[in-house]
This record gives structure tokens, sequence and C-alpha cells, in this order.
């Protein structure tokens, strides 16, 4: 991968991971998609305020578990006849982001977080972002998570106290990573910013964003990166 390729990608990830997370979690009802883990305390809300939601956030850590383990499956198979596995997985990727915004955009508003009209296009839109978590970490493991953004900044936070006062053994941060780690969070908070204004001015139109977004991710990744396994 070419230095500008590892540096443009992983941003466009994390812009359209902030930006996917976001838009369903104000179309569905408080789903998660991206950072599924997070729909166990907005389940937990759900349950004690009786609001709708309860089965898509149920249902979304074992939809995400199971992509993720076809998708690297099916990564493992298709590095062994071709070389463009990162980019045949983000093409599925994008097929279920535009087949998310179609339903979105066709059966929203979504009222009732439990219809199952919801519960279809959340789980198709954690199907997109499961194949993201995945596709990351096994083709891109030393970038940033796009994703995972507690983790990251707590890194942040001390690769700046490591800067201002080294430890004992004076040990410094890798060069370029206190760098690379803020430009991915500020691109998953621009994502979410993105998507919290669209959602407010367009409603479920707003979907027709991350698609747009992975393709552009495709197009440069298949633009500046030659064939590796």
């Amino acid at each position: 991968m070419a230095p500008t390729d590892s540096r443009i990608v992983p941003l466009l990830l994390s812009l359209n991971a902030g930006y996917v997370d976001t838009a369903g979690f104000l179309a569905l009802q408080g789903l998660f998609t991206a950072h599924v883990t997070g729909n166990f305390v907005t389940l937990g809300a759900a349950l004690a305020l009786g609001t709708s939601g309860a089965i898509a956030k149920l249902l979304a850590l074992p939809v995400f578990c199971v992509v993720v383990i076809a998708t690297r499956l099916t990564g493992t198979l298709l590095s062994r006849k071709w070389s463009r596995a990162f980019e045949i997985l983000i093409a599925v990727k994008l097929v279920l982001l535009v087949v998310g915004a179609v339903l979105a955009i066709h059966f929203g508003p979504f009222h009732n977080g439990d219809s199952r009209e919801a519960i279809l296009t959340g789980m198709v839109l954690v199907a997109a972002m499961a194949i993201q978590n995945a596709v990351h970490r096994i083709h891109l493991p030393t970038a940033p998570p796009s994703t995972l953004m507690t983790g990251t900044t707590t890194q942040v936070m001390i690769d700046i106290a490591d800067k201002i006062h080294p430890g004992d053994k004076g040990a410094s941060p890798p060069p370029g990573r206190l760098l690379q780690m803020a430009v991915n969070v500020a691109a998953f908070a621009l994502g979410c910013g993105s998507a919290a204004l669209l959602f407010v001015r367009l409603g479920s139109l707003c979907f027709v964003v991350p698609p747009i977004i992975a393709a552009a991710t495709l197009i440069f990744r298949m633009a500046n990166s030659q064939p590796a396994r």
C-alpha cells in the first residue's frame, strides 16, 4: 500500500464509520451500527424506558459477529485466487450501504425501531460496518481503528502526556502516530457531525452519503495501490 493510500483510506473509513453510526442512531431509534457493543447500553435504556428498538439492539451483535466471521473466511478464500481481496470486500460493503440507503429512504422515517422494516435496514447497515471493521483489522493492522475511538483517544492523550514529560525510560511516541490518530478521531467526529446535520435537514435522505464515501474509498484505493495479498 502506497504511503498516501495508507493515510487517506483509514481517514475515509473513519469518516464513513462516524457518519453511519450517527445516522443509524438517529434514524433507527438509538441503534449503533458501527460500534455495536454500545447497543448494550441503549438496549438497557430501551427496556427500562419502554422505548422501541430492543429487538434490533439484541440482533446487532450476533449479526455483526456472523458477518465478521464470514468476511474473514471469504477474504481468505479470495486471497488464494485474487490479489484484490480488500477491494472486493469493500465493494460488498458499498453494495450493502446502497441497499441500506434504499431501505432507509423507502421505509423511513422509522418511528418504531421494532418494525420489520427498521430491523432489516439496521441489520443491513450493521453488516456493512462489520465488513469494514473486519477488513480494517485484517488489511490495515497498523492504522488506527476506524470505529473504536475511545482507545484511540486514550492513546492520543497518553502520547501528548509523553511529549510534555517523557517517562522514566525516556520513550517517546513513534513519529507520526500522534498526528495520524488525532486526524482519524477528527475524521470520525466530522462524520458524526455531518450525519447529524444532514439528518435534521434531509431525514432519511442523509443515507445517500455513506455509499458515496465508500465508493470514493474504493476508487482511491484501486487508483493508488498495487494489488497485494
